[in-house]
Parts: C-alpha cells; sequence; structure tokens
C-alpha cells in the first residue's frame, strides 16, 4: 500500500516569540517494510537554523532556531510512502521466561541492546499494579506471544478510551486504577506490564490510515498521531502490538520514531523567549495515493 501523510502543527501566541528553538521527531523512519518515496518539511516562519541528525535510537530528529519575530508558527510534515507487513515472527512460541532469562543473561549483542528496554523510564517507571495485572496473562511456562497477544486484548476490553481522561504526564499507576486513557496510555500501560516480567518492550509513535482502503474497519486512532508498542524476541526482531485496537500493526501502521516511552519522541517540544499564552492546534490525514499519471507527487 502507498500512502500519504500531511502532520500540521500549529501555535498561535498572545505574545510575539523573538527567538525559538524546537526539537521535532516528524520525519518518518524508513525499514524494509516501510520505503520513503517523497517527503517534505516546511516551517513558516523560516528557520535561521535547520539541522537534522539521528537520536541515540535510531529516529530522524530535527532541530529548528527560530530568530524572526513571530505571533504564529506552523510545522507542515507531508511524506509518500510505501507500506509492505512486516515479516511473521519465527520465534516466540518458547516460554515466555526464556527471553526474561536471555535479556538477564546479556550474553550476546542483541540481549545487550535489549536491556534498554527493561529498565524503567520516566514515563514508564517499575508498578506493582502493571505487574499484577500482567500476571494473568503470563502463565508459566506461557509461550510468549500468546500471553503477549493476552495481554494485548485485555488491556483492550478493560480500559476505555477517553480522550478527557488523562494527560501527558498521568501515570501508568493512574491509568491502570482509572482504566481509561488515550493510545499512549494503552502503549505505556502494556510497556509496563512487559517490564514488570522482565521483558524488553519499546514505544512506538506513529500514524494510522485514516481511510481504509476497501472500506475496511476504521480504527480508534486516526486522524490523529498514534501509539503502540514493541516487544523484543531473541533472534527475530520486534513484534508490534497494539492494544488501544487489539490488533497487531500490519500495512495501516505507519511509523515515526521508536523509544523508551512517549518522551523519547515527542513530535516537537522547544524554548522560547516570549510567546504568552498559546493556542495549539493539530492536524493529521493519512490517505491512500492515486497512482495515476494524473496525480503525480507533489513535493520533494
Amino acid at each position: 500500500m502507498i500512502y500519504r501523510v500531511k502532520h500540521v502543527t500549529s501555535y498561535a501566541y498572545s505574545v510575539p516569540v523573538s527567538t525559538s528553538h524546537h526539537d521535532l521527531h516528524v520525519l518518518l523512519r524508513g525499514s524494509a517494510e516501510q520505503r520513503i518515496r517523497a517527503e517534505r518539511l516546511t516551517v513558516t516562519p523560516a528557520p535561521a537554523l535547520r539541522r537534522d541528525r539521528f537520536d541515540w535510537f535510531g529516529n530522524r530528529a530535527t532541530h529548528l532556531a527560530i530568530h524572526e519575530r513571530h505571533s504564529d508558527l506552523t510545522v507542515t510534515a507531508e511524506a509518500e510512502i510505501e507500506l509492505l507487513p512486516p515479516p511473521a515472527p519465527i520465534d516466540g512460541g518458547a516460554p515466555w521466561e526464556a527471553t526474561r532469562d536471555w535479556v538477564r543473561a546479556a550474553n550476546d549483542a542483541e540481549a545487550r541492546a535489549a536491556v534498554e528496554m527493561v529498565l524503567p523510564s520516566p514515563h514508564v517507571e517499575l508498578s506493582a499494579i502493571a505487574l499484577e495485572f500482567a500476571r494473568s496473562s503470563f502463565a508459566p511456562g506461557r509461550p510468549l506471544i500468546e500471553a503477549a497477544r493476552d495481554l494485548t486484548r485485555r488491556l483492550h476490553s478493560e480500559l476505555t478510551y477517553d480522550p478527557e481522561a488523562t494527560d501527558t504526564s498521568t501515570s501508568v499507576d493512574e491509568v491502570l486504577r482509572g482504566r481509561r486513557g488515550v493510545c499512549q496510555d494503552f502503549a505505556h500501560a502494556q510497556i509496563a506490564c512487559l517490564r514488570a516480567l522482565g521483558l524488553p518492550a519499546r514505544y512506538v509513535s506513529g500514524y494510522l490510515v485514516t481511510a481504509p482502503p476497501g472500506g475496511g474497519t476504521r480504527l480508534v486512532g486516526a486522524d490523529a498521531s498514534h501509539a503502540w508498542l514493541s516487544l523484543r524476541l531473541p533472534g527475530s526482531g520486534w513484534l508490534d502490538l497494539d492494544p488501544t485496537n487489539d490488533v497487531i500493526p500490519s500495512d495501516r501502521h505507519i511509523v515515526i520514531a521508536y523509544g523508551r516511552d512517549f518522551g523519547d519522541v515527542t513530535p516537537m517540544r522547544g524554548v522560547l523567549l516570549g510567546g504568552g499564552r498559546h493556542q495549539l492546534n493539530v492536524s493529521v490525514d493519512v490517505s491512500p495515493v492515486d497512482l495515476s499519471p494524473a496525480n503525480p507527487v507533489e513535493f520533494s
């Protein structure tokens, strides 16, 4: 499938800003399953400095410095991408304890790299509540993928999607007690459950397809940035899991970035001089591309 993504972030300030610096995670990751055909990042007003780099986790990060006095700021990220379904995991039938013990032993480079995704992070602290929730899915000797999918289903069924219930500072314990939240909270909750068992899990930021082709089921989280998680499988890479929708992401999930939690992959953060109060507006559109000759790529 080929999709076109447009993500617009705009700020309106009550007092003009004289200078500002911003860090962005809005450029998509490329991979064997996600090929970037074209992209463009537009910033108004134009920055005095733009620096692109790869962060610690291999994500594409952008730093902007704006020295022009301004009352509005708009960042528009556009891309055309080709998605292929990820390969099916070749492992995960072993008991879940085998993965826990593999990470603990750290006898090879893959295991040592996975350790970082078992440790607590600012938005996913070690949680006794998460551990208790996870135990119902992870009975002794249960196959890893079977147990992880059961945990995904339980979070989907027992938590209610509620955009008004939480904010970016809400803890995992609060989410699991209140049983409400948004996709970020669903992802953090499952990551906390897995890490409490000693299993490596990472946070994934991205998008969902706005209009599914062929009239397919519309997923929760379309028309906005979305979040899910990945579980490390020894020798088989990462298995994506979306507890908000109870699915294994395929060719309708578009990856922006990976990290320990939301804080590592915040789409846009910054420091500014001036500004007063501000109003933030975000819009996301993801739609299939018409590949006819009359509809060429409009940016480069």
